[in-house]
């Protein structure tokens, strides 16, 4: 697997990476022994950069991970959880809480530090804490060798200046904004963190499902109209013989200056194959025809947490 450097942490990471998301249930019920070997095949098809979360399954795909990873070399893997964000609604990232979540998450992860702790989806809260009181917290874990790198991850574009402007982090990760539909995290952000030298990440290059063949979850807050252009894009891939979850992957994978993107599943088939994908040539001629039907919708998506962060 191709790696990138992540910012100046002195991090490689693998261009494509592993998703615990799913570990914890969070889209379907997950078979233990499925759950397990995703994390496996994970690691042994280069996915070795794993995103997890105490959100996910409520600490569920942490509990798993750290049994996933038992025996597993620590020098192996890089590994990231984040901190925040610990139920629908629940939100604290108030300091103290910070410093029990990171440690709560080493006992769950087997370990005794995180390469990476994230603030997780700064943007349900008032944004100004993050600044003033858990990016300091996240310092103090990592000059306590708890951590080696720390940042935040959102959806909204506006987040990562807000932030970036007034203090220091090492590196971020945007979900959903950098897609064969929507390339506003490389058109609006990317450069901006790149001149800092912060390391950036991506995650969700398939939208929650919407540029794959799989049928739409209901929550899926996207626009009608994008919708049918995603339906109208997989259609012509398929005319052509080609799984738009396919061109999408590798799309987002293409980008010199994302480090890696995150793409989770519970399903060690779907592992394998993104692996293969990411191996091979993607085919411009299709992309271009795919990028002109998305073209009318380039761009267009949602609100995401409060109003004022948009």
């Amino acid at each position: 697997m191709k790696t990138r450097p992540l910012g100046k942490t002195g991090i490689n990471l693998p261009i494509l990476s592993f998703g615990a998301s799913s570990l914890g249930q969070e889209f379907r019920s997950v078979a233990l022994d499925d759950a397990l070997k995703s994390v496996q095949v994970a690691l042994d098809c280069g996915l070795n950069f794993i995103d997890t979360s105490p959100f996910y399954g409520r600490g569920m795909s942490e509990v798993l991970l750290g049994i996933a990873l038992r025996g597993v070399p620590r020098d192996s893997y890089t590994l990231c959880t984040k901190v925040g964000r610990y139920d629908l609604p629940h939100f604290d990232f108030s300091a103290k809480r910070v410093a029990e979540s990171i440690d709560v998450s080493l006992h769950r992860l087997g370990t005794d530090h995180l390469d990476i702790a994230l603030c997780h989806d700064i943007e349900f809260v008032p944004m100004q804490q993050i600044v003033d009181e858990t990016i300091p917290a996240l310092r103090q874990a990592k000059q306590a060798g708890k951590i080696r790198a720390f940042g935040f991850s959102g959806y909204p574009q506006k987040i990562f200046k807000f932030i970036c402007d007034q203090t220091d982090v090492d590196c971020v990760l945007s979900y959903n904004q950098y897609t064969l539909q929507n390339t506003r995290f490389a058109d609006e952000t990317v450069p901006y963190l790149k001149a800092k030298g912060i390391g950036v990440m991506n995650a969700g290059p398939f939208s929650a499902r919407l540029l794959t063949n799989a049928p739409l979850p209901a929550w899926l807050k996207e626009p009608e109209e994008v919708k049918a252009a995603a339906r109208a894009a997989a259609a012509l891939c398929a005319a052509r013989g080609v799984d738009i979850a396919k061109l999408a992957l590798q799309f987002s994978l293409d980008h010199p200056d994302i480090a890696t993107t995150v793409s989770g599943s519970a399903n060690p088939v779907n592992i394998r194959n993104w692996a293969k994908w990411a191996a091979e040539p993607i085919d411009r001629a299709l992309l271009a025809e795919v990028l002109a039907i998305f073209a009318p919708v380039h761009n267009r998506g949602h609100l995401e947490g409060l109003k004022e962060n948009n």
